[in-house]
C-alpha cells in the first residue's frame, strides 16, 4: 500500500514534458486547475479529459503509475462523496431511514469525486516530469516578484523542494519498520478502529525518531556547505527557455482561451 504513493516521486523518461523549463510546468498546472474547477457541463469535462490525457502521451509516463497513487486516497474520495451526496439538500431521488439522496447532491458528488480524481492525476505530473531541484529553481524564478515585499522566495522553495524530496524517503522507511514491526508479531491489519490506532504507535514513535534524525543530517550538511540562503547564490543550471517553451505557452494560452470561449457559448 505504501509503496503504490506516487507524490513526490520522479519518474525519469524522454519526453518533451521533461524537457519542458519547470516555470511553463508550473504555469500550465495552475492553468489546469483553473479551467478543471470551471468545468462545469459534460463539454468542458471532456475538453479537460482529452487535454489530460494528451499530456499523459506525452509525458512518457505510464497511465497505471499515475492511477495507482490513487489507490492511498481512495477513502477520502469515498467520504467527500458519500458526504456531498447525503448532505446536499435538492428535490429528493431516493429516501431510506435517515438518508436522502437529491438530484443537486447526485451531481455534486460525481461531480466532486471526478474533480479530485483529476486534479490528483493532472498535478502528479508535475512533479513525475519534474526533479525536486528544477521545482525549486522554477517555484523561485515563477515567484521571484514576491522578493520586493519581503517575501522568503528562495526559502520557501527550498522547505518545499526538501518536503516532496522526503515523501519517497519516509515511504520507504515506513514501510521498513512495518516489515520489522511485523517480523516481531505486530498486526497492523485486523482488529477495529480503535485497535489499529493502537498498534500504529509501534510504527509511529520509530518513524519519528528516524525523521529528525534526517533532519538533524541534512541542517548538517547544509551548514558544512555554508548555506545561509538564497541571496547571492548562483545557479549551476541557470533556467532558460527555449523555442519548445514558447511553444508551449502559446499552446497553453490556445487552450485557455478555447476553454473559456466554449463555456460562453454553452
Amino acid at each position: 500500500m505504501l509503496r503504490e504513493i506516487t507524490l513526490g516521486q520522479y519518474y525519469p523518461a524522454d519526453s518533451v514534458l521533461h524537457s519542458l523549463d519547470p516555470r511553463v510546468k508550473l504555469f500550465s498546472t495552475l492553468v489546469f486547475i483553473i479551467t478543471l474547477f470551471a468545468a462545469n457541463n459534460v463539454v468542458l469535462f471532456a475538453i479537460v479529459l482529452v487535454t489530460l490525457f494528451g499530456i499523459i502521451r506525452m509525458s512518457h509516463v505510464p497511465f497505471s503509475f499515475m492511477v495507482k497513487g490513487l489507490k492511498s486516497i481512495v477513502m477520502l474520495l469515498i467520504i467527500a462523496g458519500l458526504f456531498n451526496l447525503f448532505l446536499t439538500p435538492g428535490r429528493t431521488l431516493v429516501s431510506f431511514w435517515i438518508f436522502s439522496i437529491s438530484d443537486v447532491g447526485l451531481k455534486n458528488a460525481v461531480l466532486m469525486t471526478s474533480r479530485m480524481i483529476i486534479l490528483i492525476i493532472g498535478t502528479s505530473i508535475l512533479t513525475l516530469t519534474t526533479t525536486p531541484n528544477q521545482l525549486t529553481d522554477g517555484l523561485e524564478k515563477s515567484l521571484g516578484f514576491l522578493k520586493k515585499v519581503g517575501v522568503p522566495v528562495h526559502e520557501i522553495s527550498m522547505m518545499m523542494s526538501i518536503a516532496l524530496r522526503f515523501i519517497p524517503i519516509l515511504i520507504e522507511e515506513t514501510d521498513k519498520i512495518m516489515k520489522a514491526q511485523m517480523a516481531r508479531g505486530a498486526d497492523f491489519e485486523t482488529g477495529g478502529l480503535i485497535k489499529k490506532a493502537k498498534n500504529m504507535v509501534p510504527l509511529l514513535v520509530p518513524l519519528f525518531v528516524s525523521a529528525f534524525r534526517r533532519a538533524n543530517d541534512l541542517s548538517y550538511a547544509m551548514e558544512a556547505r555554508c548555506y545561509n540562503g538564497g541571496e547571492g547564490r548562483t545557479k549551476m543550471k541557470p533556467l532558460k527557455y527555449s523555442s519548445l517553451d514558447q511553444r508551449a505557452y502559446i499552446c497553453i494560452a490556445a487552450y485557455t482561451i478555447g476553454f473559456f470561449v466554449v463555456k460562453g457559448i454553452l
